[in-house]
């Protein structure tokens, strides 16, 4: 998939593409494998939140308040593949 397609996918509000793409990315090639992937990120950042446990929400917020979308989408993908390591099945051959 080109980056020309994927933004004609977002120009045309064509979701199911995007996240086809992001699946096939993260699964290196397997849909299904980069679904488990997405899961896993959601999973292990859950389990840290299950003891309410006392957070810097000041950063989070500050950081939410003053940073672009385009510093806070990196950021986001940064922590998706944290959260993946984490879990101790990382499927990918190499580092982000």
């Amino acid at each position: 998939m080109s980056l020309q397609y994927l933004k004609e996918a977002v120009a045309e509000g064509d979701n199911e593409s995007l996240i086809r793409y992001v699946r096939l990315h993260f699964g290196d090639g397997n849909e299904a494998a980069g679904a488990k992937e997405i899961d896993k990120a959601w999973i292990e950042a859950l389990k840290l939140l299950l003891d309410v446990p006392k957070t810097d929400r000041e950063f989070i917020l500050e950081t939410l308040a003053e940073k672009d979308a385009a510093t806070l989408a990196h950021l986001f993908f940064h922590l998706h593949f944290y959260f993946v390591e984490r879990s101790g099945e990382w499927i990918h051959d190499g580092r982000v």
